[in-house]
């Protein structure tokens, strides 16, 4: 960022993937002064490999490990859209949930997944990227797309940057090396997704930063694909 952002506005399909694709990042902002919403689009009802869980179960299991997961990190907020975990569509239902919180939370950032990924992506990835794109712009800017929620106080808004996490072609690295553990923590937050207690995640995700580090020089990064939105 060349300035301070004040407020960042993250939008994800799934519990957990704000913290595997940008916890460091999310962490290091809120640590110098970012206000960080969360918005979950799904309620990860059906990840699990335990034959004994219920989508009902895991649902209530993984909306309390993304509380505490946000908690680790220092965002300030956090909304889940509740749809079932791989029910995420280009809908005017979901782009109007995701440009009303647009124009309240009122973002200088977007972190969303990229939705051009060429290799083979969650269809829910996709989806929430594609549609918190279109929510950017222009559905969030202009005034005459979803007028009802204008009824109600909100105002048109137009979002600076968009920062697209998972993306092939980065062209932004963060360094995270002061928010590497409280990634970390976040993850180990959302112990329903690691019930293979033989692999260590803190390894794997020290491993995952050091290598995307080493492409810009850095100890420990995160990368992503900036987009700059017209003003």
């Amino acid at each position: 960022m060349t300035e301070m952002a004040k407020r960042v506005m993250v939008s994800i399909a799934h519990p957990d993937d704000a913290e595997f694709g940008a916890g460091g990042t999310i962490a290091k902002w809120a640590k110098e002064g970012s206000e960080v919403l969360l918005v979950v689009g799904t309620n990860g009802d059906k990840g699990s490999g335990d034959p004994a869980m219920t989508s009902e179960k895991l649902a209530r299991i993984r909306e309390q490990e993304e509380r505490e997961a946000a908690k680790a990190l220092g965002i300030s907020e956090v909304v889940f859209l509740g749809y079932p975990d791989g029910g995420l569509d280009d809908t005017r239902e979901y782009r109007g949930k995701i440009v009303f919180q647009i124009r309240r939370f009122r973002p200088d950032i977007i972190i969303t997944p990229d939705p051009h990924r060429l290799s083979h992506n969650h269809r829910d990835h996709r989806m929430a990227g594609l549609v918190t794109m279109d929510a950017v712009y222009p559905y969030a800017r202009d005034h005459l797309h979803f007028p009802e929620q204008l009824t109600n106080g909100l105002q048109p808004f137009k979002v600076g940057e968009v920062y697209l996490l998972g993306a092939e072609n980065p062209d932004e690295y963060i360094d995270i090396s002061e928010t590497l553990e409280q990634k970390i923590a976040a993850l180990r937050c959302h112990a329903s997704q690691f019930l293979d207690r033989s692999r260590d995640i803190s390894v794997f995700v020290r491993e995952g930063a050091q290598r995307t580090g080493e492409k810009a020089g850095l100890p420990y990064a995160e990368a992503f694909r900036k987009v700059t939105m017209r003003r």
